[in-house]
């Protein structure tokens, strides 16, 4: 069975546009806004099963029925562990908290899945140069998955960039642009670039199947968990593709008659130096403000806009779930416990989620009994000089 893909439709719930998934596509050439890639879902549902899957590759493309239809492009990223933190549970007053520790992928982070689907998808139809703005784990992702399809990469990257980030794109070959300023400067770049240039940009949203690849954390959750889903997930959330694409899964879920209409409660947990869906969140609003000033250690934070900002907040609305913000103090914290009580090294992101998760509960907006899954988006590994810090020396 390969992919039931058979169309791309645009993210507006008001809008009905579609586009052909079997040429290349950025945004809505309508409104330009991104585009969902849609299945028929009563045919995978016929051979996506648990039993189907015990056989498959332990890989994220073992959900073939609902991911792009082309050879893989693939470094065995996905299935990555689900860890019962006991220790650290106890510490936040949380009997059944897990870790998912997606600093386990290849290229260390979780922008491995997305950047697989994405380079899948470009170089089935034809793309010979990538473009990518990037806070750092996503570039050395980007240019990982395009070395091993043979494919250019140009990336964009805020001059402080973690040094590992910068390291490794260069190392696959990439081009590697150091700008001063945030990712919202890198993504100027690239699209004053990407015509003349040649590019196909493969920034956060600007492309269908980015989400494609994030999503398969939601059905690695409900794999993990015996065919259910945990009452809370918490998320680091900078450009909120992940949560987009859990949510986008759990639709799909319901769809192929998984699971009923019961969905975790999403939260989002942001800098306290960049939080734009936090605010948001707390004004009710359905987009976010742009960010000034925006400032943290947690690179993959720093996003002032959210490019998919109101597919984030919809989804924290339609969940009743949270947004929250940490303090990078607070934050580091958090990854020393992580590592000292769970033996997880941590990116800084990853503790952001651990602040939410305890402001939370000290808030009475999560139950001590409540399975509550947690994502380290990232390795500490990529985050050297955060990990200094927080160590004092």
């Amino acid at each position: 069975m390969s992919s039931t893909i058979t169309h791309l439709q645009c993210s507006r719930p008001a809008r009905a546009e579609v586009a052909s998934h079997s040429s290349l596509q950025n945004l809505c050439p309508v409104c330009s806004s991104p585009l969902i890639v849609r299945y028929d879902l009563s045919a995978a549902k016929q051979t996506l099963t648990l039993d189907a899957l015990r056989t498959r590759v332990h890989t994220m493309w073992r959900y073939e029925e609902v991911l792009p239809g082309a050879p893989p492009v693939t470094l065995g990223e996905g299935m990555t562990p689900l860890i019962h933190a006991r220790r650290l549970g106890e510490r936040v007053g949380l009997s059944k908290l897990y870790i998912k520790d997606e600093g386990l992928n290849p290229t260390g982070s979780f922008k491995a899945r997305g950047l697989s689907a994405a380079v899948t998808m470009a170089k089935a139809l034809g793309i010979k140069t990538l473009a990518i703005p990037t806070a750092g784990n996503a570039g050395g992702a980007a240019a990982a998955y395009a070395a091993k399809a043979g494919l250019g990469c140009v990336i964009a990257m805020p001059a402080d960039t973690p040094a590992a980030n910068i390291l490794e794109s260069r190392a696959f070959g990439a081009d590697v642009h150091l700008i001063d300023g945030l990712i919202s400067d890198c993504g100027r770049f690239i699209a004053e670039n990407k015509v003349k240039e040649g590019w196909f940009d493969v920034s956060t949203l600007k492309e269908p199947y980015r989400v494609e690849g994030k999503k398969t954390m939601g059905y690695e959750l409900w794999e993990e968990f015996g065919g259910k889903l945990p009452e809370v997930i918490i998320y680091p959330t900078g450009g909120g593709v992940g949560l987009i694409g859990m949510w986008k899964a759990f639709e799909e879920m319901e769809t192929m008659g998984w699971i009923g209409r019961e969905r975790p409660r999403m939260i989002a947990a942001q800098a306290a130096g960049c939080a734009p869906i936090v605010k948001a969140f707390e004004q009710h609003a359905e987009t976010a403000d742009f960010w000034n000033n925006a400032a943290t250690l947690a690179s993959g934070l720093r996003v002032p806009k959210p490019p998919g900002d109101f597919l984030i907040l919809a989804d924290l609305y339609a969940s009743h779930g949270e947004a929250v913000a940490a303090s990078d103090e607070a934050m580091l914290a958090a990854c020393r416990d992580l590592a000292r009580l769970e033996g997880i090294f941590a990116a800084p992101e990853g503790g952001a989620g651990v602040v939410a998760a305890q402001t939370l509960v000290e808030r009475g907006k999560i139950q001590r009994d409540e399975t509550v899954v947690l994502f380290n988006t990232g390795s500490g590994y990529k985050y050297l000089e955060a990990w200094q810090a927080a160590l004092g020396r």
